[in-house]
């Protein structure tokens, strides 16, 4: 049994009482109290901040008041929205953390009937950017201003600090600017993990990347682990082994910390836990949002792209259970250097993942260019380096590379990067050749190569591509020995006519 509500006597008393004294009041309201909203309220409060909270079932905010936030004396339950806004303090800052989508909408013309001109709303859920877009446009022409908000770093992040990349109407950004970086993780140098990003939608943009990234580098090391397990037999004290090794390198990150732990994770049995699991992947959105976006773009997010693709063809268990009683692949087993060939994945690994993300700030980059924000780069990077899921030591090159030439097209044009890249893609021609001997897909491994191979080519035979588009559908070409920009048509046929068609840039 829940104890007793309050009454709408009793809350109107309790709402005069607070609102006597407004030193009394909160700093910040929270909306939502599933695991994340309560973890960054218990993280507000450690940070000496008064919260208020909401949630739309009256008994999760009881659960919490009397469970994680007891004894937390300004930590401010309230059952009514009107009774939830009378506790903050001005200009009243609001932060939704909900099911993104229509939820979010709803919440928020929910509010605004309590709000008043200069009040801030926050949303810290994975909201689709064109949504924060539409929001901060049509909540500034009602006086309110409005916060997308990027969280990252899961549960614990949350509760201890996660990566926080917030963006919208600018003028909000004083008002929420100390909450957020007391909050948040710190670097080793310790800087906030949390700066502004920029305009509308553009911190839930890159909050968008970051997940894309994130889809990149689990895909990445699944393919480094099923290639060690199945390829070369390891068992999972020896893959446990491998990856604690790795996590002390250049590969040192979260995700890697995990897996580290994963494989040395048992049952009650006894037994590998990762084994019993269905090899079965979800996801919410995000990275197919990351690469929808960069088609629209015509960014090449290739390993994004593929990491995507890996999880949908995952999903496909009992077709592909079906397909292997009928096709077969290669009757090879490795017979090379074992501890060759896993020093040689760690470095492959490594070029793959300076490619994933040469890709996603190129994404980025075209994005900012096509909204017209003003995205710090070098900023970016700093707010990964902590908190968030892919939080590595590696970020801290991306930082410096962009903080050196904010105007850098590509961490490939950077020294340090190249320098890597030129040195560690002999390892993953190896690896991709044994993974080929041995039937075992690699999809991310692979286009990380095939983007290199392509990025670095002075020609490509996409002149063979356009001729063959102008000979069946008179889509024009450029040629090499003329000024850019000046188009052709030639009569392939003899019967087709000098007519052409129009062009576009994808």
């Amino acid at each position: 049994m829940y104890p007793r509500f309050p009454d709408a006597g009793e809350r109107k008393q309790m709402m005069m009482k607070k609102q006597e004294n407004d030193m009394s009041k909160a700093d910040i309201g929270l909306i939502g109290l599933a695991v994340m909203g309560q973890n960054l309220v218990l993280n507000m409060n450690d940070n000496g901040y008064a919260v208020a909270v909401y949630n739309r079932t009256s008994g999760k905010t009881e659960d919490f008041i009397n469970g994680p936030a007891q004894d937390r004396p300004e930590i401010f339950p309230a059952y009514e929205l009107e009774e939830f806004v009378s506790m903050l303090k001005r200009p009243r800052r609001v932060m939704l953390m909900v099911k993104a989508g229509e939820v979010v909408d709803k919440f928020i013309q929910a509010l605004l009937p309590h709000l008043e001109n200069g009040d801030i709303i926050i949303d810290g859920g994975n909201s689709h950017f064109p949504d924060s877009n539409r929001r901060t446009r049509e909540l500034e022409e009602k006086g309110i201003l409005f916060i997308g908000t990027g969280v990252s770093g899961g549960e614990e992040g949350a509760r201890r600090g996660p990566s926080i990349m917030p963006g919208g109407n600018e003028h909000a950004w004083r008002w929420v600017k100390p909450i957020f970086q007391d909050i948040s993780a710190k670097t080793s140098d310790g800087e906030a993990c949390c700066e502004w990003v920029g305009d509308a939608g553009s911190g839930h943009y890159v909050k968008m990347v970051h997940n894309g990234i994130e889809y990149g580098d689990m895909q990445l090391i699944t393919e480094a682990y099923q290639l060690m397990k199945e390829g070369l037999g390891m068992n999972h004290d020896q893959l446990h082994e491998t990856f604690a090794r790795w996590n002390q390198g250049p590969l040192d990150s979260y995700l890697i910390e995990i897996t580290r732990d994963i494989m040395a994770f048992r049952d009650e049995n006894g037994e590998p836990l990762v084994e019993k699991i269905l090899d079965t992947a979800g996801q919410k959105g995000t990275g197919k949002w990351t690469g929808i976006s960069a088609l629209e773009l015509g960014v090449p997010v290739t390993l994004i792209g593929e990491a995507v693709f890996s999880r949908t063809l995952s999903a496909l268990k009992d077709e592909r259970v079906r397909a292997s009683e009928k096709l077969s692949g290669p009757d090879s087993r490795f017979n090379g250097d074992a501890k060759q060939f896993v020093d040689d994945l760690e470095q492959a690994l490594l070029f793959a993942k300076i490619i994933s993300y040469t890709q996603g700030f190129m994404l980025m980059r075209e994005a900012a260019e096509e909204n017209g924000w003003k995205l710090n780069y070098g900023s970016i990077a700093l707010m990964w380096r902590g908190g968030c899921i892919i939080r590595s030591a590696f970020l801290g090159k991306i930082k410096d590379a962009y903080d050196a030439n904010p105007g850098l097209p590509s961490l490939l044009m950077d020294d340090y990067f190249r320098d890597v890249v030129t040195r560690t893609q002999g390892a993953l021609r190896r690896v991709l050749a044994q993974a080929i001997q041995l039937g075992i897909p690699v999809p991310t491994l692979s286009t990380a190569l095939a983007f290199f191979d392509g990025y670095r080519s002075v020609r490509l035979p996409a002149n063979l591509l356009q001729a063959q588009r102008d000979y069946f559908g008179a889509h024009t070409y450029e040629r090499v020995d003329r000024a850019r920009g000046e188009f052709f048509h030639t009569n392939w046929t003899g019967s087709g006519g000098n007519v052409s068609s129009g062009t576009y840039d994808a």
